[in-house]
């Protein structure tokens, strides 16, 4: 009697399986029905989602993101560079993203994902628009040195919301971001102080000891499907390749010191206005 029941508890997921994969679409709207999701989580609870800060060593500020399975590696290293002419007092940043064939079935080995090139340049427009760094805090000497943060950005497991996920490891990479120790050498040009070189410098540290980057405000995003009468949140990668309809949202959350500053332009302005 039990073997019945097995043999027919096995033969019913295979046919919801291969319902799942003759009509996708269905198999999802079927679940939408009943607001439920194929892995039977609620439409209204998001997937977990962690943060592992400082998980490269050997990099400057680092961390591990992941919402649900799909995760990231973000590591950013400094580096000294002439500042160009048009920003004098002023470093810059240099994102790149990569996709491997190990993190998704649709990237194949020897090709380039075409995804991304364009999360990395939504990576950089999403960072520089929000106005989230400083880019005068990376200045070093005026006019002759300042950094230049380097964000690599892996993916290692591409299971939807990518870009999401990819811009809460870079936020929070440079949220852990630690600016080395630098020094004039004799020929006045700015090097990095390593622990080991921290006694014997013939000149003073520019900066005492490593610092944490200021940032004016923290960037997120939340990317949605829209699909007949549902707007979905927190997708898999499945669900992203079924409904097509995808809108992405940024959202700033701004620093109290930055609300401040902000808030005093305002007065400043509301002043002038009142004035004339």
């Amino acid at each position: 009697m039990s073997s019945t029941n097995a043999s027919s508890d096995l033969s019913s997921e295979m046919e919801v399986d291969a319902f799942r994969r003759l009509f996708p679409l269905r198999f999802h709207e079927r679940h939408l029905l009943e607001s439920t999701c194929p892995d039977a989580k609620n439409l209204g609870k998001a997937r977990d989602t962690t943060l592992a800060l400082g998980t490269v060593a050997s990099a400057d500020g680092s961390d591990l993101a992941k919402i649900g399975c799909t995760t990231t590696l973000a590591a950013i290293k400094m580096e000294v560079m002439t500042p160009t002419i048009e920003s004098p007092d002023e470093g810059c940043i240099a994102i790149d993203f990569q996709m491997h064939p190990i993190c998704s079935p649709i990237v194949r080995p020897g090709r380039p994902a075409d995804a991304a090139p364009v999360i990395s340049k939504q990576l950089s427009d999403t960072i520089l628009s929000s106005g989230m760094i400083y880019f005068k805090e990376l200045s070093l000497v005026n006019g002759k040195a300042a950094w230049i943060a380097y964000l690599d950005i892996y993916c290692l497991d591409a299971d939807g919301t990518l870009f999401d996920d990819a811009l809460l490891a870079a936020v929070a990479a440079f949220s852990h971001l630690q600016i080395p120790v630098v020094s004039l050498n004799g020929d006045g040009r700015v090097v990095v102080v390593s622990e080991k070189d921290g006694g014997k410098l013939k000149c003073e540290p520019i900066n005492k000891g490593k610092r944490k980057l200021k940032l004016s405000s923290v960037s997120f995003s939340l990317t949605c499907i829209l699909h007949k009468n549902y707007m979905l949140a927190d997708l898999t990668a499945e669900e992203e390749s079924i409904m097509k309809t995808l809108v992405t949202v940024d959202c700033i959350a701004l620093t109290r010191q930055r609300v401040k500053e902000l808030q005093k332009v305002l007065n400043e302005a509301i002043f002038e206005i009142e004035g004339d």
